[in-house]
């Protein structure tokens, strides 16, 4: 999956599903930067071609959240 990702040119991340993995793991969250701002800080769903490793093992709010991006194309987020 990976040299097929290098060979179109697109962005690759693979995401291991655990059992203490949260949505924001893999969707990203908000932090305070150096300006205090708030800053959105992308997870690896925003990679073009995702590799996702054993989602059973993950709790279902997790998975809800990946489904959620697969099926509607949309992230919630905070």
């Amino acid at each position: 999956v990976n040299t097929i990702a290098q060979a179109l040119g697109l962005d690759f991340k693979r995401i291991q599903f655990t059992p203490d993995l949260m949505p924001s793991d893999i969707l990203g969250s908000e932090i305070l930067d150096e300006d205090r701002h708030f800053k959105f800080v992308k997870g690896p769903i925003f990679g073009n071609i995702i590799l996702a490793d054993e989602i059973n093992r993950t709790p279902p709010k997790t998975q809800a959240a990946l489904l959620e991006a697969m099926q509607e194309r949309a992230v919630t987020v905070a």
